[in-house]
C-alpha cells in the first residue's frame, strides 16, 4: 500500500476543517456526527487552534492528512507541519478569494517547494466569484516568488459542506473523487524501497499528552523502518545525544489512533516512551547518523505577566489557586505549546511570551476551564535591539469597509503610525491595507467594531520585526474605581452611566479597587457602585421613576486586555472576569505614584 502525505491550508472560516470532514465520511472513515474540530473552544469559536491529523484510504492508497489552524497568532502549528508533508491543497473561498491568512500560510508552503493542490471552494455562494477568485490566486502565487512549477498548479471547484467538488465548473458531480483522483495523480509517494531498507530516520512535528502513556511525539518516519521496544537515539541540532525506547507505536485511522506493532518510511505515527522528547529533535538508530535540519518558528511578539490571584475574591471559584499549581500548569503548556516562551526567574510572576492577542486568549481561556484563578499584567510588544537600533514587531492589517466608514478608519490608524499600501473597491466596500506596529493595533479592534458598526471586516498578520516607529499615542481609557465592597445597585448604577461605560449589571459583587468601568473624561473616578436610595416617608414627583439601566459592556479576554491600562490587572477565575487596580486601595496608589 503506498501513502500519500498532505496538509490543507487555508485562511480561517474558508472550510478547511469542512472539507476534510467530508473527505472522511466519502471514505467511510467517519460518521456525520464527527468533526477535526473535536476541542469545546474550537467548537465555539468556529475555528482551528490545533493541528491534527487524520488519514482516509483510496484506491489501495493511505492518505494522510493534517488539518492546521487558518490563524496567525497559531502559526506555529502549521510551520511544523509543512515539514512533514509533500503536498497542500490550497482551500479559497470563491467570494472572498485570497485573504491575509491565505497569503500566510501559503507563502511558508512555496519556501518549503511544495507544489498545491488549489481548491476554490464555496462555489454555491450567491456572489461566488471562481474565475476572478482563479486570477487572483494566480497574482498571490506570483506576488509570494513561486517557481513555474508551483505556478503551473491544478485547481478544483468545490461546495466542501455537501461533499461535492469538480475539476471544472461546468462538470457535473455529486462527490469528492475528482479531488480524490487529483491527490493520488499529484501528490508523490511518501516513500520508496530504498527509502524503506536505510536507517530509521524520524523527526516529530507536534507533541501529545496521555495521563498513562506521558508525552508522546507526532512525526513522519523519512527512512528506515520502527517498531515498538525498540532502541533509539535522539540528536538535538545542537549536536546532544540521549539514548531511549520506543514503548508504544500508533497510526492514524480516521479520528482515532491505531497501535500497531511496526511502521516504515512515509508513514505519520505517534510514538510513547521518550519522556523529554522535544519538536524537530531527530529520532535515529545509531549515533553516526546525520541529524535532520531543525524546525524553525516565528519568534514571540506580545509579553505580559501572569500571577496568582490574590484580589479579595481569590480562591472563591478555582479549584488551583496557588503558585506552584500554575507553574506546573504553565511548564506543562509549553511541553505541546511551542509558539510560547515563559521566564520562570522570578518567582513573584510569570513572564510569557506570545504570538498575539488570541493565542494568549486561548491558553487563558483553557486555564480558567481547567479551574485556574490567574491574575495578568497589560499585554506589551517586544522590543528587540540589534547594532544599537531598536526594532518592534509589525503587522499588515486587511480592512473591508463600507465607503462612507473609511475616512475614520485611514484617520485613526494613521495616528497609530499605520501606512497604507493599498486602497480600492472591492464588491461595494473599500479593501484598505496598511503596515503598523503591532503597538498601534494593541486596543484598536474594539474601537473598530464601534467605528464601522459592525460592518468592518479585520485581518492582521505579522509580518515581523521592523526599526522602531516613535511614538504612539494611545488615548488611555480612565477607570472607575469602586471604593466600596458589595453588591452593586442599580439605584447607584444608574447615577453612574452617564459618566462612562459600565463593565458591570446591578447585583454584581464588587471590592474596593474593582474597576467596573471607564470614564468618558479619560481620567481615573473613584465612585460608590453599592450607594442605595435615601429612603423617608416623605414623597416628591418622580421620586418613583423606574431605574433603566444601559446593558454593560460584557468584559471578555480579548476586550479586558485591550482595555486595561498599565496599573491594572485581568483577574481572570472559572465563572468571572474582573478588571481591577494593581494597588486596591487611595491610599496604595497615590503613595506608589509618589514613589515613582
Amino acid at each position: 500500500m503506498t501513502i500519500r502525505n498532505l496538509a490543507i491550508i487555508a485562511h480561517v472560516d474558508h472550510g478547511k476543517t469542512a472539507l476534510t470532514d467530508a473527505l472522511m465520511r466519502q471514505t467511510g472513515m467517519s460518521t456525520s456526527a464527527t468533526s477535526m474540530d473535536s476541542n469545546d473552544l474550537e467548537k465555539e469559536r468556529g475555528i482551528t487552534i490545533y493541528a491534527k491529523n487524520t488519514s482516509v484510504y483510496y484506491k489501495d492508497t493511505k492518505i494522510n492528512i493534517v488539518d492546521t489552524p487558518g490563524h496567525a497568532d497559531f502559526g506555529s502549528e502549521v510551520e511544523r507541519v509543512l515539514r512533514s508533508i509533500d503536498c497542500v491543497i490550497l482551500v479559497v473561498d470563491a467570494q472572498e478569494g485570497p485573504m491575509p491568512q491565505t497569503k500566510f500560510v501559503l507563502k511558508k508552503s512555496l519556501e518549503l517547494g511544495l507544489k498545491p493542490i488549489v481548491v476554490i471552494n464555496k462555489i454555491d455562494k450567491a456572489a461566488a466569484r471562481p474565475e476572478e477568485v482563479h486570477e487572483m490566486v494566480y497574482e498571490l502565487f506570483l506576488d509570494l516568488g513561486a517557481n513555474d512549477e508551483q505556478l503551473d498548479f491544478t485547481t478544483l471547484y468545490a461546495i466542501a459542506r455537501d461533499g461535492i467538488a469538480k475539476r471544472k465548473l461546468a462538470d457535473e458531480s455529486d462527490s469528492l473523487t475528482p479531488l480524490l483522483d487529483t491527490i493520488l495523480e499529484i501528490v508523490p509517494p511518501a516513500s520508496s524501497v530504498e527509502a524503506i531498507a536505510k536507517p530509521l530516520l524520524l523527526q516529530p512535528f507536534n507533541l501529545a499528552y496521555d495521563n498513562f502513556l506521558g508525552r508522546l511525539a507526532i512525526g513522519r518516519i523519512y527512512e528506515g523502518t520502527v517498531s515498538q521496544s525498540q532502541s533509539v537515539v535522539v540528536k538535538t541540532a545542537a549536536g546532544e545525544i540521549r539514548k531511549g525506547k520506543i514503548t508504544k507505536l500508533f497510526t492514524f485511522e480516521g479520528l482515532t489512533r491505531k497501535e500497531v506493532p511496526s511502521a516504515s518510511a512515509g508513514d505519520i505515527i505517534m510514538v510513547a516512551g521518550l519522556p523529554d522528547i522535544y519538536i524537530g529533535e531527530t529520532i535515529c538508530e545509531n549515533e553516526s547518523q546525520e541529524a535532520l535540519p531543525a524546525i524553525n518558528i516565528d519568534e514571540p511578539t506580545i509579553s505580559l505577566n501572569f500571577l496568582v490571584n490574590n484580589s479579595p475574591f481569590a480562591g472563591r471559584e478555582g479549584k488551583f489557586v496557588t503558585n506552584r499549581q500554575l507553574k506546573e500548569r504553565l511548564e506543562k503548556e509549553l511541553e505541546l505549546n511551542v509558539g510560547l516562551k515563559i521566564d520562570f526567574s522570578t518567582t513573584e510572576y510569570y513572564k510569557v511570551y506570545g504570538r498575539g492577542e488570541m493565542h494568549i486568549a486561548i491558553l487563558l481561556e483553557n486555564l480558567r476551564r481547567e479551574d485556574y484563578e490567574v491574575q495578568i499584567s497589560q499585554p506589551h510588544v517586544i522590543i528587540k535591539e540589534v547594532d544599537g537600533k531598536k526594532f518592534e514587531p509589525f503587522e499588515e492589517v486587511t480592512i473591508n469597509v463600507p465607503q462612507e466608514m473609511s475616512g475614520v478608519v485611514i484617520e485613526k490608524l494613521a495616528k497609530r503610525r499605520g501606512t497604507m499600501t493599498e486602497m480600492k473597491p472591492e464588491h461595494g466596500h473599500l479593501k484598505l491595507m496598511f503596515e503598523i506596529p503591532t503597538r498601534g493595533l494593541l486596543g484598536y479592534k474594539n474601537e473598530f467594531v464601534v467605528d464601522t458598526r459592525g460592518e468592518g471586516i479585520l485581518y492582521t498578520q505579522v509580518i515581523g520585526f521592523k526599526p522602531y516607529a516613535g511614538k504612539i499615542d494611545r488615548t488611555e481609557l480612565g477607570s472607575m474605581i469602586s471604593m466600596a465592597t458589595g453588591k452593586a445597585l442599580g439605584f447607584s448604577l444608574y447615577n453612574l452611566q452617564s459618566r462612562g461605560t459600565l463593565y458591570i449589571g446591578a447585583t454584581t459583587e464588587v471590592y474596593e479597587g474593582m474597576v467596573i468601568g471607564n470614564t468618558a473624561k479619560g481620567e481615573d473616578m473613584s465612585v460608590n457602585p453599592i450607594k442605595g436610595k435615601q429612603l423617608s416617608n416623605m414623597r416628591s414627583s418622580g421620586a418613583d421613576e423606574a431605574i433603566r439601566l444601559t446593558p454593560p459592556m460584557d468584559l471578555t479576554l480579548e476586550r479586558g486586555m485591550s482595555v486595561m491600562n498599565d496599573d491594572e490587572y485581568l483577574e481572570i477565575t472559572p465563572k468571572n472576569i474582573r478588571l481591577r487596580k494593581m494597588y486596591l486601595t487611595e491610599t496604595e496608589r497615590t503613595k506608589h505614584k509618589r514613589a515613582k
